[in-house]
C-alpha cells in the first residue's frame, strides 16, 4: 500500500481555491506530470463525476480514470482513481484558516508490476512530486490575487 500526502496554505479564499482545484482542465497547470485532464460526464462536479487524462509519470505514459466518490463543495473530493498499474484514491480537503486556505492532497493506492517491485522508491517519487505541486498550486493561486 502506497500513502502519500502534501499540504500547503494558500493565501486565498477556499471558494477560490476549491474551484481551481476541482476543474480537470486546470491540472496540467499545477499537478506534475499531467498531460491533459477533462471531465467525461454531463452536469455539474458531483459524485458520479467521471475524469479521464493522461500523464507522464515515473517515465511512463499513463492513461487516467476517475470517478468522484465524495464531494462536500468548498471542503472535500475525493475520487477513485485507475492509472495504468497504479489504483487507488484521491483526497483533496480544504479548510479555512487565518489569511486563506489549507490544501491538503492524499493519494492512497495499491502498486503493480514493475511499480511493485520498486515500491520504496515509487513512495519517495510520489511525494517528491506531490509536494512540488503543491507549491506550485500555492505559487499559481496566489500570483492571481
Amino acid at each position: 500500500m502506497v500513502r502519500v500526502e502534501a499540504s500547503v496554505v494558500i493565501n486565498r479564499p477556499v471558494d477560490e481555491v476549491f474551484t481551481f482545484v476541482t476543474n480537470p482542465e486546470n491540472h496540467p497547470q499545477w499537478r506534475s506530470g499531467f498531460l491533459e485532464s477533462k471531465q467525461t460526464s454531463e452536469g455539474p462536479m458531483g459524485v458520479g463525476t467521471t475524469e479521464q487524462g493522461v500523464a507522464q509519470q515515473l517515465g511512463r505514459r499513463m492513461e487516467m480514470t476517475a470517478e468522484v466518490t465524495e464531494y462536500e463543495p468548498n471542503k472535500r473530493v475525493k475520487h477513485k482513481v485507475a492509472a495504468g498499474p497504479m489504483s487507488g484514491e484521491q483526497s483533496q480537503t480544504f479548510e479555512p484558516v487565518e489569511g486563506g486556505t489549507r490544501f491538503t492532497l492524499v493519494l492512497e493506492g495499491e502498486t503493480g508490476g514493475f511499480f511493485s517491485l520498486a515500491e520504496p522508491i515509487v513512495v519517495r517519487i510520489l511525494q517528491r512530486d506531490l509536494e512540488a505541486d503543491v507549491a506550485n498550486l500555492k505559487d499559481i493561486l496566489e500570483a492571481q490575487a
